[in-house]
């Protein structure tokens, strides 16, 4: 993977262009939703940082533990 930064109109580095080498079905594939797979693979890596994120230290091997389970309605087995 290679990195450069991008400048932009104030001199400011805005952006950092970084080089990836992808299978060329997947970017044809890409290139089916947008002109630009560059855009899709932005919004997917956000997406993916922003589940991380909510995951927290242990991911997806923790769960919730529920003390006890939740009641049903009246009238189905709690008459």
């Amino acid at each position: 993977m290679n990195t450069a930064k991008t400048t932009g109109a104030s001199g400011s580095s805005s952006r950092v262009q970084v080089s990836l080498e992808l299978d060329p079905q997947l970017v044809a594939e890409l290139a089916e939703f947008s002109d630009d797979p560059s855009h899709l693979v932005e919004q997917a890596l956000r997406e993916w940082l922003r589940t991380q994120s909510h995951s927290g230290f242990e991911g997806e091997r923790s769960r919730e533990l529920r003390s006890n389970p939740p009641v049903p309605p009246r009238g189905e087995w709690n008459d």
